[in-house]
């Protein structure tokens, strides 16, 4: 069979408390583990998507805005929904299978993966993972006068 779910691919939940959210495989397990004698995954994704941005919004609350919060989690294959699309941010040496075993390297885990998630929210690439709408810039405010609107 064909391994199609691959480390960086982005995929959306589809089960449990995290449904509807997107999340990036970090590491696939295929043939399972003693633990889990099925085919899954490990996935850092965005708990909390950031908020629209407007023209009038002080530095301070967009900046408040432009926050994501994470997880990351173990997720069984038929609970994900793959996407055509791959992330290159690289979060293998930030989280591990290990890391889910404390609270304490779990929060470490998130914390590392939130700041990797906004330095690319606030890049402006990959907007796959981002909502329906990104960070705000005057080309929008360009187009829309243009047009009289």
């Amino acid at each position: 069979m064909v391994k199609f779910l691959k480390p960086n691919k982005a995929v959306i939940v589809l089960q449990g408390r995290y449904a509807g959210r997107k999340a990036v495989i970090v590491r696939s397990f295929d043939e399972g583990t003693r633990d889990r004698p099925y085919g899954h995954c490990l996935v850092a994704g965005i708990k909390k998507y950031p908020s629209k941005v407007t023209r009038k919004d002080s530095a301070k609350k967009t900046a408040k805005k432009s926050r994501v919060k994470c997880f990351v989690k173990l997720v069984n294959y038929q609970h994900l929904m793959p996407t055509r699309y791959t992330l290159d941010v690289d979060l293998k040496d930030v989280v591990t299978a290990d890391a889910l075993q404390t609270k304490d390297k779990k929060v470490a885990a998130c914390k590392a993966t939130k700041e990797r998630f906004q330095e690319r929210f606030k890049t402006g690439k990959n907007s796959e993972l981002q909502y329906d709408y990104g960070s705000f810039d005057e080309t929008h405010v360009e187009k829309s006068n243009r047009h009289g609107l």
